[in-house]
């Protein structure tokens, strides 16, 4: 009797570490940005809320493009390969095009515009096309920028007339040369050269590429991202969907609990790097120029004819999606 006992026993302990070890998991997330970066920050704010949670669930996060290149995690997100990642989506554009309207110029006028944009019918549209290639959004967040011009301000379209001018995106470089500027294609780390060498007298970035790569002591004006602003990228983190149903209810609680908690971190720093970016260029004695509504609205006018023309004629259903976006106010 004592035997069997026994046996029994082992034999339910056994049991049980088997579906211990069944429910426990690690996610990999993958990102390109340093350990300092604010997306960084998103990514192991969720780590860490999830790790508390003790659920026998971890995250390990692959920092500074160390698992796989900037442009090229969502493939492998979608077919497994990957768990999870913080990614502009319109970097995933040439495999969906309907992506692109997540770097478009003026179709988000400042953070709180893009938290509605967020929770709209345009951003149901787009989880849908997520939804089949099995990705997930976790974090909802944009980031935004602004101009920086070498010689004067840049506030509305007749301002970069003749300039040669970087943009941060395909859509940008179209609506600056529909407004007359002379398109410099280069990565943001190269801007302050191309200042100091008279390369370039204008360049439209992120707050914070601003601030680090210190372009402030190249230029006399800065635009930066206040009330109104031109330049927002979309750059949630997403999850392979199958990964997430993969895990039981207790699993999926923790991660969405700390999913949402890391949005508002997510928005209010959001928020940060665009006020540190100005008290950054104050301090180096550089001009700030606020863009006016009605300057917002000059862009946007030069967009319409430009970037939101170009995307409406090579995407299938462009026009709809494009509405749905600027129907949110």
């Amino acid at each position: 009797m004592k035997t069997n006992y026994i046996k029994t026993t082992i034999a339910a302990l056994m049991t049980c570490s088997a579906a211990f070890a069944a429910n426990a998991a690690e996610l990999r997330l993958s990102h390109q940005w340093s350990t300092k970066d604010v997306r960084h920050q998103v990514a192991q704010m969720v780590a860490d809320e999830v790790a508390k949670a003790d659920v026998d669930l971890s995250i390990k996060i692959f920092p500074s493009k160390s698992l796989f290149k900037p442009r090229e995690q969502y493939k492998p997100l979608s077919r497994g390969q990957l768990d999870m990642t913080v990614f502009p989506l319109s970097y995933a554009g040439g495999q969906r095009p309907e992506f692109n309207l997540t770097l478009m110029p003026g179709l988000v006028k400042n953070h709180d515009h893009a938290a509605r944009l967020n929770n709209s019918d345009f951003m149901g549209d787009l989880e849908k096309l997520m939804a089949e290639d099995d990705v997930r959004v976790m974090v909802h967040g944009y980031l935004a920028g602004g101009f920086v011009g070498k010689d004067k301000c840049i506030t509305k379209p007749d301002d970069v007339k003749g300039l040669q001018t970087r943009a941060a995106g395909k859509a940008f470089e179209q609506m600056l040369a529909s407004a007359g500027a002379s398109i410099a294609s280069m990565a943001s780390s190269e801007i302050y050269n191309a200042m100091q060498t008279g390369v370039l007298q204008a360049a439209n970035t992120s707050s914070s590429s601003f601030v680090s790569y210190r372009i402030f002591e190249q230029v006399k004006c800065y635009t930066p991202a206040s009330d109104f602003a031109l330049w927002f990228m979309y750059q949630p983190m997403l999850m392979n969907n199958s990964a997430y149903e993969a895990l039981n209810d207790e699993q999926k609680a923790a991660l969405d609990a700390a999913a949402a908690k890391a949005e508002a971190f997510y928005l209010a720093e959001a928020k940060k790097q665009d006020a540190a970016s100005v008290e950054a260029y104050k301090a180096a004695g550089v001009e700030i120029a606020n863009m006016t509504k009605e300057e917002f609205a000059s862009w946007q006018a030069v967009a319409k004819e430009s970037s939101y023309k170009k995307f409406v004629e090579e995407v299938d259903g462009g026009q709809a999606l494009l509405d749905k976006a600027l129907s949110v106010e």
